[in-house]
């Protein structure tokens, strides 16, 4: 009789680990079934990806308040697009972020003008984060909708998500209409450091950082979303010998590249010997997705000690956009790339 109690309690703790172990699984498994069960839309028309931009344009510029240069990648990714075969771009519209709104459209304008074979309209977006007291439209927005009103639309941004937010919040039925929307941001946990150089130098997941709310919309909304982090981004670099063969191919990279040095040196000032281009995985992504590495998480907002506040002793607190198997909305996060991944990369930036 006691062996029989032993062995049905040995059964009632086995049974017991494997529910807790299915548990676990089950979100996962939850996001997988999600995706697999959401309406197809392709968003393809003659071959082509219908594909609309949303950029925090800062080419060239001098950062706002403080020295140096600002980011360089973004115009890497608009180019990319541009010119890529695959792809139609529908609309350019641009966002504060890097550098001003002023200073993105008119870089936005300066593109489209010198270097696009089949020249778009450029919009004027949001100044300023999402103010929920106060949520008001503009012209990016309004670009937006009218042309997600006609057809489905991939909408790459690339800088704070606050036009795609305010594009949900003003027209909530508009939401079916977006294949995706592929981003830069978000991280695993919040001990997963944004690292610059060997020096030192952490920086800001600053879509996400400049517009907490815009994100919160778009998980809210449900829509498809592809993250494409820096844990992809500091695999791949863009280095002086790049910047030198980028010159040889087309007016617009050699406009690129030579507006890239200043921010090339940047970087090797904290001891790297390039940058990571982090708005080209998600361009990238768009024209190849079978070169990126990618899995279904569930993402979500979280508060946690600031990362870039040194001897930070409990005072500083921010928000986080974290990505993991627990609990969260539904995405696709992007996490490395193929063997062979540069070459690949800059074969999209020659002349066709």
């Amino acid at each position: 009789m006691k062996q029989k109690i032993k062995l049905f309690g040995i059964l009632c703790v086995f049974t017991m680990l494997f529910a807790c172990k299915e548990q676990v699984k089950e979100p996962v498994a939850e996001v997988e079934t999600a995706m697999a069960k959401a309406p197809i839309l392709t968003g393809v028309v003659n071959g082509k990806k219908q594909v609309w931009i949303d950029a925090d344009l800062a080419v060239g510029k001098k950062n706002i308040g403080r020295p140096g240069y600002s980011d360089v990648d973004d115009g890497y990714a608009v180019l990319q697009l541009l010119q890529a075969d695959n792809v139609q771009v529908l609309g350019l519209s641009t966002v504060f972020g890097n550098n001003s709104i002023e200073n993105a459209f008119a870089i936005g304008t300066y593109i489209n003008k010198e270097f696009a074979a089949q020249k778009i309209e450029v919009y004027k977006g949001a100044g300023s984060a999402i103010n929920l007291d106060s949520v008001v439209t503009n012209d990016a927005v309004e670009a937006m909708a009218t042309a997600l009103k006609k057809q489905p639309l991939t909408i790459l941004a690339i800088g704070p998500a606050t036009n795609v937010g305010l594009l949900l919040l003003k027209y909530p039925e508009l939401k079916s209409q977006i294949v995706e929307v592929v981003l830069v941001a978000g991280r695993r946990t919040a001990n997963d450091y944004f690292k610059i150089g060997n020096k030192g130098v952490q920086a800001q997941d600053l879509n996400f950082d400049l517009d907490n709310t815009a994100f919160r919309v778009l998980l809210e909304n449900k829509v498809p979303l592809v993250f494409c982090p820096y844990e992809i981004s500091s695999k791949v670099w863009v280095k002086q010998e790049d910047l030198e063969a980028f010159k040889t191919t087309t007016p617009g990279m050699k406009w690129l590249a030579t507006a890239s040095q200043p921010w090339l040196e940047q970087w090797k000032n904290q001891g790297a010997d390039g940058f990571n281009p982090f708005d080209v995985m998600a361009s990238h992504y768009i024209i190849a997705p079978e070169d990126i590495v990618s899995e279904p998480l569930l993402a979500r907002l979280e508060i946690n000690l600031d990362d870039t506040v040194k001897e930070n002793n409990k005072e500083t607190y921010k928000s986080y956009l974290l990505c993991t198997k627990e609990e969260g909305a539904p995405v696709t996060y992007c996490y490395d790339v193929v063997p062979g991944f540069h070459q690949k990369l800059m074969s999209t930036f020659k002349a066709n």
